[in-house]
């Protein structure tokens, strides 16, 4: 008994110990939206005993409260946005663990004839020249950053009614595009998983920007010692291990594999030993 309540004395005196396998990342809508944490987690709870509590904004966003201190990892899909909180001290050990592809999506009739581009350039070219109604998220996430730099690639400043900025989530700009038979770019997980397509329909894919990647950066303890950062490493081995990009792979909406792995651990597999990622 008195081991016992001496343990207690140590356990209480000791911060953090109570909730060191409690873990809160900083994350993407699109992630949350397609259904991945929801599959993945309780996975990664029944391995490991880490609860991860996730906090669903845009990219930007996510990385803000990463940089105040208010996660413990952050999980989001802009590169340089990603690299520019490493080297500002802000995070440590970035890590490779997936991706996947954007998309534009509009109404299968495409009055934008953009299912005929040859190019996301020329993708959205046509989209400025027929001014048809494009739903911008205008949150400065991920995607946002992205599609910015779609127009800018096409030499276009989007202004007037036919563009829309909502300032919301990937599953908002998808409701409002399908009420209004309006485009979107999308990331590939979030339109697969997405109930309300009404007219929608993937009209252009597979030019080699649209690439879509996700990276998981770990809070700096010298900036913040009050972050689980024990938790957090533990958290990104099991993320980046073979067993846990396997179960990356093997989170599907109606069949179809919404994101493939990519860590450099399970890269080091031989390429038989890796399951097939969709073209």
């Amino acid at each position: 008994m008195r081991f016992c309540f001496a343990l207690a004395l140590v356990l209480c005196a000791v911060p953090g110990v109570a909730t060191e396998r409690t873990l809160t990342l900083a994350s993407t809508t699109s992630t949350q939206n397609s259904g991945l944490y929801d599959y993945l987690l309780p996975i990664l709870k029944d391995e490991t005993g880490i609860d991860v509590q996730v906090v669903a904004v845009g990219t930007g966003q996510a990385l803000r409260i990463a940089q105040n201190g208010d996660a413990d990892a952050v999980m989001v899909h802009h590169r340089t946005s990603e690299d520019a909180f490493v080297s500002g001290g802000h995070g440590v050990d970035r890590r490779d663990v997936m991706y996947n592809d954007f998309v534009i999506v509009g109404p299968a009739v495409d009055p934008a004839g953009i299912s005929l581009a040859t190019s996301v350039r020329d993708a959205f070219e046509k989209l400025a020249e027929g001014q048809v109604i494009f739903i911008s998220r205008g949150d400065d996430s991920g995607t946002h950053k992205r599609e910015q730099e779609f127009w800018e690639m096409a030499d276009v400043e989007p202004s007037g009614s036919w563009y829309r900025e909502i300032g919301s989530g990937m599953g908002a700009a998808l409701n409002m595009a399908s009420v209004t038979d309006g485009y979107t770019l999308s990331d590939r997980g979030t339109w697969l998983s997405f109930g309300n397509k009404g007219n929608l329909t993937i009209l252009f894919s597979a030019d080699p920007p649209l690439f879509n990647p996700y990276g998981l950066i770990l809070v700096n303890p010298d900036r913040h010692d009050h972050v689980r950062h024990n938790t957090a490493l533990q958290f990104a081995d099991w993320l980046t291990s073979v067993r846990g990009q396997l179960a990356i792979a093997g989170f599907r909406v109606a069949g179809e594999q919404l994101f493939c792995p990519n860590s450099e651990e399970f890269l080091s597999l031989p390429q038989d030993q890796r399951p097939p990622c969709p073209d």
